[in-house]
């Protein structure tokens, strides 16, 4: 009883870790999008500075993890919850490279009015950082439904990308001095589309933790 007490009290710290790892991630692809919409080359340093939150979080995660499972020895459902959180931190650490990337290419831009109304990318951003935080809360709830309803909603992030980039093709066309920004944007969608693949990711393997079947999408 004592050791299931006291693995119990290891895995909630693990998840009270996770959930703050999480909100950073969150935090970072929010704030990497208001500098893009904004201007904002203070913020987008900012977001490039507070990675090492993130990764400080990743670091902490994964040593708890390996101490319970080299002191815990614990049974298999719990082994699978522990190496599903080693495998979401992963995730969630390149979800905030992303922010950081975003944010580097937003202290490229120079004071030149953007050749499109940024619209589609915001949008991609609100719901890349829902599927982020509902696949983390679908590993603490144990909620399976979610974590597979994730693929789907990730249909949707997969047709903005489409709908940017073809947005952006058109632009390049009618005038080839559209061409820098339009990379740009590109690239910072295609970061955002990533994201999306990674709250799927963590929802397979929040499947994976209560199932204990894991889908490679």
């Amino acid at each position: 009883m004592f050791i299931n007490n006291k693995y119990d009290e290891e895995l909630k710290e693990v998840e009270n870790k996770l959930l703050k790892m999480c909100y950073q991630a969150e935090l970072a692809i929010e704030k990497s999008i208001d500098s893009l919409k904004n201007k904002d080359k203070e913020l987008a340093r900012h977001v490039i500075e507070d990675d090492k939150i993130i990764d400080s979080y990743d670091r902490e995660i994964e040593q708890d993890c390996f101490r319970i499972l080299l002191m815990e020895r614990p049974f298999a459902s719990d082994f699978r919850e522990i190496s599903s959180a080693l495998k979401m931190i992963t995730d969630l650490e390149r979800i905030g490279d992303y922010a950081v990337d975003i944010a580097e290419i937003v202290l490229t831009f120079d004071d030149k009015e953007y050749i499109k109304k940024i619209e589609h990318i915001p949008l991609m951003g609100v719901y890349v950082i829902s599927m982020v935080k509902d696949s983390v809360q679908a590993y603490i709830n144990k909620d399976v439904e979610t974590a597979r309803g994730l693929d789907k909603r990730d249909d949707k992030v997969d047709r903005l990308f489409d709908d940017i980039k073809t947005e952006l093709i058109k632009l390049i066309k009618e005038n080839d001095g559209n061409a820098e920004q339009a990379i740009n944007f590109m690239m910072i969608a295609k970061y955002l589309e990533r994201v999306g693949d990674h709250a799927v990711n963590i929802g397979e393997w929040v499947d994976f933790a209560i199932t204990g079947t894991h889908s490679q999408s």
